[in-house]
């Protein structure tokens, strides 16, 4: 079996730490690096109910996207829901490993995996200076609600669901798809001449605009909803590389629903 630190080194080739945002939060969190790996777990966020379920497995490392202190902090005291978190990973002798920002912008990252779950064709970065977002082509043009609704189906069910602006009717040959909020992206998803835009989190100034701007259709699906593909991609990531190396790991991926939002109704009133 591999050391953690093995483990580790092979992730930080994948998703290298420096490519991270200077705010990010990355690498390892907790664990032993001369401790051996033989189970390891992939998921969205580092909260206590996939802590949970790593030691149901009985897994040595959990890899998660979001960071578990992304600001810092001055306790890890477990009467704090983060540090509950933390006493749990080390009395269970379980590392947590985050790859998060360099992740989104890595090849292939969060968004090649979006794109892949909806079996889009990867053209090139949205972004070329930092690799974050994916343009793609549909094999067969479509319109703008059915590619919504190919998204509903292939994407993990939320509460949320997908959200559309635009044209239900309009034809769809080119998309951008990013993984994780979105709308700070608006100016290079128009400059890039795509017909629509998929992405999450996206607000109502920032659609509102974009909608007075240009024709462009909006599919907004939930935060983590857009990124637990990549926890597909990454296990088979490590898979391959546990392979190359003889190291037998037994990878996971949680499919524990973490999203924040748990049911929704339909509005029935009206404006006065």
């Amino acid at each position: 079996m591999p050391r953690l630190s093995e483990v580790i080194a092979e992730l930080d080739a994948l998703w290298p730490p420096e490519r991270a945002e200077q705010w990010d939060a990355v690498g390892t969190v907790c664990g032993d690096p001369d401790a051996e790996v033989s189970r390891v777990l992939f998921a969205v966020d580092p909260v206590q109910a996939i802590a949970d379920e790593a030691i149901s497995l009985g897994a040595d490392l959990i890899v998660t996207h979001h960071p578990l202190y992304l600001r810092g902090t001055t306790t890890v005291a477990a009467s704090h829901f983060k540090g509950r978190v933390v006493h749990t990973l080390i009395k269970h002798d379980i590392a947590l490993h985050v790859a998060h920002t360099n992740a989104d912008t890595a090849d292939p990252g969060v968004s090649d995996a979006l794109a892949g779950a909806l079996d889009l064709r990867v053209t090139g970065p949205l972004v070329p200076e930092t690799g974050l977002g994916r343009i793609c082509e549909l094999d067969v043009p479509e319109t703008l609600g059915e590619f919504a609704a190919r998204a509903a189906k292939r994407l993990p069910a939320t509460a949320q669901g997908i959200r559309v602006a635009g044209d239900s009717g309009m034809i769809l040959r080119r998309v951008a798809v990013s993984g994780g909020s979105g709308d700070s992206l608006f100016d290079v998803v128009r400059a890039s001449g795509v017909d629509a835009f998929l992405t999450a989190d996206l607000r109502h100034h920032p659609a509102s605009e974009a909608s007075q701007h240009s024709p462009l259709g909006l599919v907004d699906a939930a935060h983590w909803a857009t990124e637990w593909p990549w926890c597909e991609q990454a296990a088979a990531q490590l898979d391959e590389i546990s392979d190359r190396h003889g190291w037998d790991l037994r990878v996971h991926v949680s499919k524990t629903v973490t999203d924040p939002w748990s049911s929704h109704h339909d509005s029935s009133g009206a404006p006065n």
